[in-house]
């Protein structure tokens, strides 16, 4: 896939404006003013002056993703190895779990509330990493159709979600929250859900958990989650 200088657009998406960067192929792009640089335990990595949608973007093209340190109070960008994803085919479902989807206390709802749903990512007692400057850009983001959310409702009230980002047939998973038991779990079956009916071969999870694992999440090195990276973002895929 080709795209003109200037712009990056994935298939079937929306393009975004890349100032002073040249595109050849999703995984050929010529960086803008400053070069991401792994560090030597290739997890911390350090770059970009601003946090912007345009090196967000970059950066998921590249395996690596941003978060808030705030130690030194400043946007990092991690790459860890191993990478947690979901095998898309192999999510499990409890019994218990399945029983409550069954039972209908929850509607599922997509893209309609996402900045609800990053708020309620962030409203953690232990802090957050999701700052203000993460809820723009990753607003911006969904407003051009590349970030996406899961809401899931209860008597008219958001209590649980997930966001995160598609490229291709690779989505990025951010994080998740609920405000009622399994709400966040049935949030996670719906993305799932909603990822194989439309063709999806990649979801990251970025690091594995005990709660991940038991939905059926695994690590892989991070030589095979880039391969994997490359291949999915240049499969044209919708998510909605």
């Amino acid at each position: 896939m080709h795209s003109p200088a200037g712009s990056l657009v994935f298939a079937g998406q929306h393009p975004i404006s890349l100032p002073h960067a040249r595109i050849c192929r999703a995984e050929c792009v010529t960086m803008w003013g400053v070069l991401l640089e792994a560090g030597r335990d290739g997890e911390a990595v350090r770059g970009a002056r601003d946090f912007t949608a345009e090196r967000v973007l970059y950066a998921y093209l590249q395996g690596v993703f941003p978060m808030y340190d705030s130690h030194s109070d400043r946007i990092i960008w991690l790459r860890p190895d191993p990478r947690a994803i979901f095998p898309l085919k192999r999510f499990h479902i409890s019994k218990s779990l399945a029983k409550t989807i069954r039972k209908g206390v929850f509607e599922v709802r997509f893209n309609t509330d996402f900045e609800g749903v990053m708020r309620g990512c962030a409203d953690r007692e232990e802090g957050t990493w999701i700052t203000e400057d993460f809820i723009q850009v990753y607003g911006e983001l969904h407003r051009v159709g590349l970030a996406h959310s899961v809401e899931v409702i209860r008597d008219g009230e958001l209590v649980g979600g997930t966001y995160g980002v598609a490229l291709g047939a690779a989505f990025m998973a951010e994080s998740m929250f609920h405000r009622e038991t399994d709400a966040s779990k049935v949030a996670l079956t719906a993305l799932v859900a909603r990822l194989n009916e439309r063709g999806f071969t990649l979801l990251d999870t970025q690091y594995l958990t005990s709660h991940l694992q038991s939905l059926g999440a695994i690590e892989i090195s991070n030589a095979e989650y880039y391969e994997r990276l490359q291949s999915a973002v240049m499969q044209k895929r919708s998510f909605d």
